[in-house]
């Protein structure tokens, strides 16, 4: 079933976005738990694979179900438009240990016997413990996975709300939440926000929506904060094909020995979601042309595409990017 989320009048008033390095962090833990799924986010996942070893993530992984609930205390709603790392963690480490207690009950009995664990059996006999130590174990993750990092995904997630906000100002909110992913959609009618991203309803009762770009929740959309938590729901960040890889200056001769000249610097172009027409002006070239060279890249596995309003853009898949790049982290 799909997560329903009912607004009223007053929650459109107070829908707004965030960005939350301890949403990060939280991600970055779980795409570290099943890279399998994050192509994007490989050269990364190299990059820190020693460092990796030396934090104990045991307890939150269990606590982060292959489906169902993650408790809403290791990674709540942003506090602020961009809160600080330390200021969301304090918020963690303030949970009540009754609150804790539920929602880890919650976590773990979305895996079959999970609770039946000596990890299990521990965090729901000493919640109070459980927080200390569930807090210790992001803050550890977020000094060696993510902090080195932050000043580029920061700046990502910010050219995101950046780009929404125009578009909040250009179409309006019925607009806009229709255009951040496919897996959302919008019933003005209702007032109505239908995100295939779990499993119930909640009416938003005034507190209103925060919107929240995140680079390592993707490919999925993320939501289902229950109450007292703000509704919130997490996307992914526009632009993360490129996120790990240098600008290329211009397009690698090897490349356009393997496409041709013109078919390359398409690909090397696409250093962000771009529309056909954007890329035919960027490249001095007609849109006929550009969009034959977009159908045969994306043909090939070097692209994806996806419609916002009445725009479709194209991005580098991370085999398209490896091939740009030649494969070089950075």
């Amino acid at each position: 079933m799909p997560l329903h989320l009912h607004l009223g009048e007053s929650d459109l008033l107070h829908c707004r976005f965030a960005i939350s390095p301890l949403w990060e962090t939280q991600e970055a833990i779980r795409t570290l738990k099943r890279p399998e799924r994050h192509g994007y986010h490989l050269p990364w996942l190299r990059r820190i694979r020693a460092a990796a070893r030396t934090v104990d993530l045991a307890a939150v992984w269990l606590l982060m179900p292959q489906r169902g609930h993650t408790p809403d205390f290791m990674g709540p709603p942003p506090i602020g438009p961009a809160a600080t790392f330390d200021e969301e963690i304090a918020a963690v480490r303030a949970t009540p240990a009754e609150v804790a207690r539920h929602d880890i009950a919650l976590s773990l009995a979305c895996t079959p016997g999970a609770a039946d664990t000596a990890t299990g059996r521990g965090l729901l006999a000493e919640p109070a413990r459980a927080v200390r130590e569930l807090a210790d174990a992001l803050e550890h993750a977020w000094h060696v996975l993510v902090e080195p990092e932050w000043p580029r995904l920061r700046a990502l997630l910010e050219a995101d709300v950046a780009y929404h906000s125009r578009r909040l100002a250009q179409i309006g909110l019925e607009g806009l939440l229709g255009e951040l992913h496919p897996r959302i959609d919008w019933d003005p009618a209702t007032l109505t926000l239908t995100a295939r991203a779990g499993s119930h309803r909640r009416s938003l009762d005034g507190q209103g929506l925060v919107l929240l770009p995140s680079v390592f929740s993707w490919p999925d959309v993320v939501s289902g904060f229950e109450p007292p938590w703000q509704p919130t729901v997490a996307y992914p960040a526009r632009g993360i094909g490129s996120l790990w890889t240098q600008p290329s200056g211009a397009t690698p001769q090897a490349l356009a020995g393997i496409l041709g000249r013109r078919r390359a610097d398409v690909l090397s172009a696409l250093g962000a979601p771009t529309s056909t027409s954007a890329l035919a002006h960027a490249l001095g070239l007609a849109p006929s042309s550009v969009s034959a060279h977009l159908t045969a890249l994306r043909a090939a596995g070097l692209l994806t595409a996806q419609r916002y309003g009445h725009q479709v853009l194209y991005e580098r898949t991370p085999l398209g990017s490896a091939l740009v790049t030649g494969g070089q982290d950075t």
